[in-house]
């Protein structure tokens, strides 16, 4: 690591300070008053380790209720899993130190591997089932009888906790996740309509590109949300459906518009009526305050909007020449996509209505669009290996060495090297807990070894500790800061370790602060050393699976609902984001060519589906049919730098014979399908073939 790179991990977490909302203050106060509830009972409950309830407050603490439930559920799941498998394997193998951790490290690495594929926060409890296992094991051994014992005042701890987080975050002047979902949806709503109206006037490509990737983001938040609404309220599963259709509309209206952009000048005056008047309405609509309040009207004009693009425009007469086909390929192809996205943008707005006013459906009208995520299993195997090994060597040193402070080092590793496996820059993340974790240190030795031996009592605790929490519980407030402010406000408790009875005994203290702050420096060095994640190759992985999902869409039998091809293939994007980011400005053809990736495959699917159409002429089937195997041949075989085949140009050729031989409307579809998959070929090459360099 470069000393430039260095100290932009050391800035990053300081810079860009903003002023906290009413919302931050609210979660901060209800945080730091739960996290106080926690102590309070677990003293009058006489807990073993008291802080570990207060901590898990501010580890499950969320803005929103739902998130918090959610957190907390799978915090309780992860616990309850790590506590078994340590009571198992101390049972077992308790009696030889080196099978212990061995078979520790192994179950690390598991948990890894699962929690590396899935999603928060099921992935958290993963991780957490791993490395609490090794939290109650250690502790225990030599002396495997206490295993239980341990592992029953852990999940008493933690469930205390979770409880007093769970029931201030949804009493007290909650936000919750439906509420949520709802505005998030409709700012999605507005935003889209500002990103087509940047594409029909030629707006700035590097605000359109940013407005673009947000609304991927919102997207998949908008998914993740749905859950934490369910867990907030049992009665959110009449709402469940129209999430999740919602979400499949919103990802199809961002392809329209995707290809609106790439579509935007148009070819006659046919098209400049329609044009202009989407062009109003997506202006009005982003320019509108309040707009979203009543959406009757605008439903209504997008109803019509995408009535008038279904119907057959006066195209020229067909004089025989390719020009004139061109011409009307051209009015077609942009027809489609405007009616497209007026159809999917009014979906969207009545999915908005629905989640508002929620009504009872019968079953039969319940068929929910399919989300589909996608998992990267080389990955997930690389952060299993890499959290197993770096466990094991660690504990390896700790029992040949026989330090006894060097376990807490060997738990910092375990939970560092899993929990923060899976994120785009584990090295980055990795740095801000230590940062969060190092500043916390001289607060801590203040508080815990200075003032409150002198001072005892929860009055006097209270006193100390409140101005230092809700600070920290405001940058946890602050997407920016959150790591950060997290690992300060955990490891300010970690190192305090409140009782009843604080004493000064500066060793103990000392020796535990540096085997936390070793253990995460290991960890730190782990992720940079063994089995270091190039971004370049998980884009390709990711790339190269965005390829084999189109050559699959164009051979397999079945046709796939689109949005389960959609939702996957945003989801890559969603994926390949941070990564491209890490690459610079030469990652942008790789995103750029993504996108169009979504566009080719939905263009697919209209062929595919016109192959089912008894009113297109058997030869055309059969010429798709065609065209579909050679393009997957392309996807599957062509290397970068390699001319393209006669495909691509075949398709121009075909869906200009198409045009001049027929002017029925599905025919014409059919050629500017074939067209639009052709242009974004040509628009980005290499994302398109097989193996980048």
């Amino acid at each position: 690591m470069t000393w430039t790179r260095l100290k932009e991990l050391v800035e990053t977490p300081l810079s860009g300070l903003t002023q906290p909302t009413r919302s931050d203050w609210i979660f901060a106060l209800r945080t730091v008053s739960a996290g106080l509830i926690a102590l309070l009972v677990a003293y009058a409950l006489k807990l073993d380790h008291p802080q570990w309830a207060m901590m898990t407050v501010f580890i499950v603490a969320q803005p929103v209720a739902g998130m918090v439930l959610a957190k907390g559920f799978y915090r309780l799941l992860g616990t309850l899993a790590g506590g078994l498998a340590a009571v198992g394997i101390t049972s077992l193998f308790g009696a030889n130190p080196w099978l212990l951790v061995s078979v520790l490290a192994l179950w690390i690495g598991v948990c890894t591997l699962i929690s590396s594929l899935l999603r928060n926060p099921e992935a958290y409890g993963a991780a957490l089932a791993g490395y609490t296992a090794m939290i109650i094991s250690l502790p225990a051994l030599g002396q495997p009888h206490i295993v239980v014992d341990l592992a029953i005042a852990r999940c008493a701890e933690i469930v205390l906790g979770i409880v007093c987080a769970g029931v201030t975050s949804r009493l007290i002047l909650p936000k919750l996740a439906a509420d949520a979902i709802i505005s998030r949806l409709k700012r999605s709503i507005l935003d889209l309509a500002e990103y087509a109206g940047g594409a029909f006037s030629n707006g700035d490509p590097a605000s359109l590109s940013a407005l673009q990737r947000k609304l991927i983001t919102d997207a998949q938040t908008l998914a993740e949300m749905r859950t934490y609404a369910r867990l907030e309220a049992p009665s959110f599963a009449t709402r469940a459906h129209p999430v999740r259709r919602t979400i499949g509309q919103l990802l199809w209206a961002l392809s329209a518009a995707r290809a609106l952009h790439s579509h935007r000048r148009p070819k006659n005056a046919a098209l400049i009526p329609m044009r202009s008047e989407l062009k109003a309405f997506v202006g009005e609509l982003a320019a509108t305050p309040g707009a979203l309040d009543d959406t009757g009207p605008w439903v209504a004009r997008l109803d019509a909007i995408a009535s008038k693009a279904r119907e057959m425009p006066d195209l020229p007469n067909d004089n025989g020449s390719n020009d004139t086909a061109e011409d009307k390929v051209g009015t077609i192809t942009r027809l489609t996509i405007a009616g497209d996205f007026a159809e999917a943008l009014k979906q969207v707005m009545r999915g908005l209505d629905a989640l508002r006013s929620p009504v009872s459906r019968k079953s039969s009208e319940r068929g929910q669009p399919a989300l589909v995520v996608h998992r990267d299993y080389q990955a997930a195997w690389r952060n299993a290996v890499r959290a197993a090994l770096a466990t094991l060597l660690v504990a390896i040193f700790w029992l040949t060495t026989k330090w006894s402070e060097a376990a807490g080092t060997v738990i910092l590793v375990a939970v560092v090297s899993s929990l923060f496996a899976a994120r785009p820059d584990p090295v980055q993340s990795a740095w801000g807990f230590f940062t969060g974790t190092l500043i916390a240190l001289p607060f801590a030795f203040l508080v815990g070894q200075v003032a409150l031996p002198a001072l005892p009592g929860f009055g006097w605790f209270t006193l100390f500790v409140v101005p230092i929490l809700v600070p920290a519980a405001l940058g946890m407030a602050n997407p920016r800061h959150v790591g950060v402010a997290t690992a300060f406000a955990i490891n300010f408790l970690a190192f305090l370790s409140p009782h009843q009875q604080m004493i000064y005994d500066p060793g103990p203290f000392f020796a535990g602060s540096a085997s936390i702050l070793v253990g995460i420096l290991i960890a730190i060095g782990v992720f940079i050393v063994v089995l270091p994640a190039d971004p370049w190759v998980t884009v390709e992985r990711i790339s190269q699976a965005m390829r084999e999902d189109l050559a699959r869409l164009c051979l397999h039998e079945r046709i796939p609902r689109r949005s389960a091809f959609e939702s996957l293939a945003y989801d890559r994007i969603n994926q390949l984001m941070p990564q491209v980011q890490q690459t610079g400005r030469k990652g942008d053809p790789i995103l750029g060519g993504s996108i169009s990736a979504v566009t080719v495959g939905l263009e697919v699917l209209r062929l595919r589906h016109a192959q089912l159409n008894s009113a297109v002429p058997h030869e055309t089937v059969e010429s798709i049919g065609n065209f579909l195997r050679g393009l997957a041949r392309e996807l599957l075989f062509r290397r970068p730098g390699e001319p393209q085949t006669a495909t691509v140009a075949v398709a121009r050729q075909y869906a200009a014979s198409i045009a001049q031989r027929s002017d029925r409307l599905e025919m014409l579809q059919i050629a500017a399908s074939l067209r639009i998959i052709a242009a974004a070929t040509e628009d980005y090459p290499d994302f398109f073939a097989k193996g980048r360099a």
